[in-house]
């Protein structure tokens, strides 16, 4: 089965063709021009999906052909309104012109379908999604069925790398910034805190306001002491997520901990997880971030099952992951 994947949940427009479960193409086209408003804004975003997505789709099958296109996978959300609708109307209408089926894909589904890009994960696991808008610990029973063990009570963690990014006088997106910085700075420098909240849920809101009275308090030194403050904030919410992992990890007795996400591409959070008692998994950097071969192998998934959505499927920027509920 050929299948084509789309994703515009958020500033990226990207695009990828999966040929029997094995990436012929992921084409992913990064809007630059939300770096000067430090994030994203939703109207602008949108605006260039559609301006971008037929070429993105275009590169994607470029030697492969609409025509031999069996199925379609789409993100409908959760993620910004506006550019969840470009996406998912453009794969309706495709998945209607060429009479062949599509399905909608939740992405925080499609982050855990990353981790089985170029690697095979036993399962049952437990998957730690982690990014900009996300902050998950869930335990994936099968493909298809998880239950919730915790999310974060306020900011996500990537969030919380992009303000402090910005508190620094840094450019979105702040979590890359961040960590080059930390590359020259001591982690132990700053006792930042790390929030003790009950289970197995996160909060990183008091982590960044630490950061905030930090550089009030120290206006003078502040461009020297970059390195520093960046190091020991990104310290602490590593150590903040892999005390829950590990917690989990215990209590459930499964080892096999993957990790999701664009903040699963931070090298301090892989080096530490590596060092401790579970198997971690990551997927490569490029797939750690937004990008269509995670829907396009969720979506397979799907499709291999005859399970397709209905065209009234509507965009929903609030898509909750069909889970259980720990209680």
């Amino acid at each position: 089965m050929t299948v084509l994947g789309i994703d515009t949940s958020c500033d990226d427009t990207s695009a990828a063709c999966l040929k029997d479960k094995k990436i012929l193409a992921n084409v992913v086209l990064s809007q630059v021009l939300h770096s000067k408003y430090g994030g994203v804004i939703p109207e602008l975003a949108a605006r260039d999906h559609i301006k971008n997505i037929v070429d993105i789709v275009e590169q994607a099958i470029a030697g492969i052909g609409l025509h031999n296109i069996d199925g379609i996978g789409v993100t409908y959300g959760p993620g910004l309104i506006g550019s969840l609708l470009v996406g998912l109307s453009f794969a309706k209408s495709l998945s209607y012109a060429l009479k062949i089926p599509f399905y909608g894909v939740n992405h925080l589904e499609a982050h855990i379908f990353s981790l089985f890009i170029d690697q095979e994960i036993k399962i049952p696991f437990i998957a730690l999604i982690v990014s900009g808008g996300h902050t998950e610990l869930i335990l994936v029973k099968e493909k298809g069925k998880y239950e919730l063990i915790g999310t974060t009570l306020d900011d996500a963690a990537g969030e919380a790398f992009d303000k402090v990014a910005r508190m620094l006088g840094y450019s979105y997106p702040g979590g890359p910034i961040i960590q080059e910085l930390a590359a020259s700075g001591n982690p132990e420098a700053i006792n930042f805190p790390r929030a003790e909240v009950p289970g197995y849920d996160f909060s990183f809101s008091g982590l960044k306001t630490a950061v905030l009275y930090h550089l009030k308090s120290q206006k003078s030194k502040v461009k020297s002491q970059h390195p520093d403050i960046a190091a020991s904030f990104q310290e602490a919410v590593c150590d903040s997520l892999i005390d829950k992992v590990l917690k989990a990890s215990k209590e459930f007795e499964i080892s096999r901990i993957g990790v999701a996400g664009g903040v699963a591409a931070n090298s301090r959070l892989r080096e530490k997880l590596n060092h401790t008692e579970v198997e971690a998994y990551f997927p490569r950097p490029e797939f750690c971030t937004d990008n269509a071969a995670m829907v396009a192998l969720c979506a397979n998934f799907y499709l291999d099952k005859n399970k397709s959505s209905p065209y009234t499927l509507k965009a929903d920027s609030r898509a909750n992951l069909k889970i259980e509920i720990r209680n």
